[in-house]
């Protein structure tokens, strides 16, 4: 303060015009300096203000604004390994004779051998190879010999394996081929389940002595069978079947009607070998 007052002194003994000259200059220096404070206030707020949106965006367009995968389901397939097993064979003996008749024989010997093959054939495929269950999230297609039938799970009504297995939907029954009824494994899974039973009674355990039972000594060992009750393999499948149907029955993606295919490629190969046959007897 002292220093600034003395030079103000001087000036104005001198001349009046000249102390307020540096006091304008002065005075609008200070008036500008605020201006010029504000405006530089505000461009680093306007730098800010416009770097917000894009500071948005890019927390937007991040990894946690990405939704999140959805998992695909796989179907489940049901299919009786016997019957694959068996269609393969009599695939292979129908070839073997079939390809020995048309190479060896005469000329009505190759046609009877050719419109057998032609009969034969599909109807091995159609009941060994062909029947499967499929079984999704939102339906159900059951392939049978000669039918393809697709259940969506809020059209079906029950699940049951009595001496065959069958889903009623829309109030028809449908037999699931692939899923075939033994009642010689209930008997060997309600076996089962006594042995393992009985053996958690007499208090053995799964790392007891071997003790084998049964005929031969081949009827497995007590104690040595886990706990809790054994299902037949059908009877597990229908287990699975209901819970899906309990599970996914109420959601919107599986509602509709229950569509029927016939399977042409089965039956039209099939009726032609039979035309065929019946036409050679017919002639012979």
């Amino acid at each position: 303060m002292s220093s600034e007052s003395r030079p103000e002194g001087e000036a104005g003994s001198g001349n009046g015009q000249e102390e307020k000259a540096p006091r304008e200059t002065g005075d609008g220096d200070r008036a500008d300096a605020p201006e010029e404070a504000s405006h530089a206030s505000a461009a680093p707020a306007a730098s800010e203000d416009a770097s917000a949106p894009e500071s948005g965006t890019e927390r937007a367009a991040g990894p946690a604004a990405q939704p999140a995968p959805q998992q695909a389901y796989a179907d489940r397939c049901y299919r009786s390994p016997g019957a694959l097993a068996g269609g393969v064979l009599l695939l292979l003996l129908a070839v073997w004779l079939g390809t020995d008749a048309l190479v060896n024989g005469d000329a009505r010997t190759r046609l009877s051998a050719g419109s057998g093959l032609l009969f034969a054939v599909p109807l091995v495929v159609a009941f060994t190879l062909r029947p499967a269950v499929y079984a999704g999230q939102q339906r159900m297609r059951v392939r049978n010999p000669f039918r393809t039938i697709t259940v969506p799970w809020g059209t079906v009504e029950a699940l049951r394996a009595g001496y065959s297995s069958e889903v009623v939907a829309d109030g028809a029954k449908y037999q699931l081929w692939s899923i075939p009824v033994s009642l010689r494994a209930r008997k060997r899974a309600a076996r089962q389940t006594e042995r393992a039973e009985r053996a958690a009674a007499d208090g053995h355990t799964a790392g007891a002595l071997a003790r084998p039972t049964g005929l031969f000594g081949l009827g497995g060992v007590p104690g040595a069978d886990g706990g809790g009750e054994k299902r037949a393999a059908s009877d597990q499948a229908i287990d699975e079947l209901r819970t899906l149907a309990a599970d996914h029955g109420e959601s919107p993606e599986a509602q509709g009607e229950v569509t029927v295919r016939w399977a042409y490629e089965i039956a039209a190969p099939a009726l032609a070998g039979a035309v065929a046959l019946a036409v050679l007897y017919a002639t012979s």
